[in-house]
């Protein structure tokens, strides 16, 4: 049984404009179901991140941050599935499982779960499907200035004064009940 809720908004329109570039994955399908390999073992997943590439983002770019929302979740606030911080501009790919640890010198903050690493879907069981925006953030600084223990509201409060393009990638997953 569905929750009887409206919609949530993207969550990329209510914020100002910025141009976009390409991301590109081996394991996600824009608009597709993600694959159960990158939902959280909490729903039989495997909790892996997928691959990510990215290209003709501004030459201007410093730095940038990846990161996924669920803005479906059954909260407020939606859900953080992912926030990678500080990836320096010559790194243009992410292998799957990346998000396990801190990778090519950025670092990760705490996810909804709060653990600091991807963490894979797990909408409530019987809900519709969810909507997961895998977004990468080309920045004009070299670092944000936000450590390990800062919250994703922090570091996007940071992103929306230095983000300089935006990449989505948008795939949904569902629980059956």
């Amino acid at each position: 049984m569905s929750l009887d809720r409206p919609i949530a908004p993207d969550p990329y329109e209510l914020l100002p404009a910025v141009p976009s570039f390409t991301v590109v994955s081996n394991d996600l399908i824009e608009g597709q179901p993600l694959d159960v390999t990158f939902a959280h073992d909490s729903v039989g997943g495997q909790n892996l991140s997928p691959h990510l590439a990215w290209s003709g983002f501004p030459s201007e770019t410093r730095s940038f941050v990846v990161s996924c929302f669920d803005p479906d979740a059954p909260v407020v606030s939606g859900f953080w599935h992912w926030n990678l911080v500080n990836l320096p501009a010559s790194v243009t790919e992410l292998e799957r499982g990346a998000g396990a640890s801190d990778v090519h010198g950025g670092f990760h903050v705490r996810s909804d779960y709060g653990v600091r690493a991807y963490g894979g879907a797990a909408p409530p069981a019987g809900d519709r499907p969810h909507r997961y925006y895998f977004a990468v953030h080309a920045v004009d600084v070299d670092a944000l200035d936000v450590t390990p223990d800062a919250s994703n509201a922090v570091v996007g409060f940071n992103l929306a004064f230095h983000t300089l393009a935006r990449a989505i990638l948008l795939v949904t997953y569902e629980v059956k009940a």
